[in-house]
């Protein structure tokens, strides 16, 4: 898996996270234990800090940028769907981030909230805890959704984790 140091900055994989082979993980980034970066996502912790919080899963494609001024923070039990684009926001724990979406510079997602597929969640706009936000821009569609939203998704990807660390072969060799 191509993992990189930028100057000083070293990623911080914990031992227990799984960063499949083909994902690719540059300077100043903190992977929490039990988490998931799956094929073709890209972390790339150049101009700030990126950090992955325990039991969240990064899918396949997605890209997680920051800025100088605004690091990536993404809270612990999140699943982030697959092809997302997260860029100097936070994201507290228990969210969803539906696929196709994007999440800019000063965004927060609240804990527990839902961002849907294809959403745009623009600069600066705050997500409140407990909602659904779709639309491009993103607006709140629901309110009071169950604290347990994640539950299934974080426990499946917990488990494709373990699957693909015992048994994952490249095959083309």
């Amino acid at each position: 898996m191509p993992i990189y140091a930028l100057g000083e900055h070293e990623p911080d994989i914990h031992h227990t996270a799984f960063v499949h082979p083909d994902a690719v993980v540059i300077g100043r980034v903190r992977i929490g234990a039990e988490a998931s970066v799956w094929p073709c996502a890209v972390l790339r912790g150049d101009h700030g800090r990126i950090e992955i919080g325990a039991r969240t899963s990064v899918q396949d494609g997605t890209v997680v940028h920051c800025t100088h001024e605004w690091p990536t923070l993404i809270g612990a039990e999140c699943v982030v769907g697959h092809n997302a684009h997260l860029e100097g926001c936070v994201v507290e724990d228990r969210c969803l981030i539906g696929s196709g979406s994007v999440t800019l510079n000063r965004a927060r997602i609240g804990t527990g909230a839902i961002v849907a597929a294809a959403a745009l969640v623009p600069e600066g706009f705050e997500v409140p805890s407990g909602t659904l936000v779709a639309g491009v821009p993103a607006t709140v569609k629901k309110t009071g959704l169950p604290g347990d939203v994640v539950d299934k998704p974080v426990r499946t990807y917990l488990e494709s984790a373990r699957a693909h660390r015992a048994g994952l072969r490249r095959l083309d060799r």
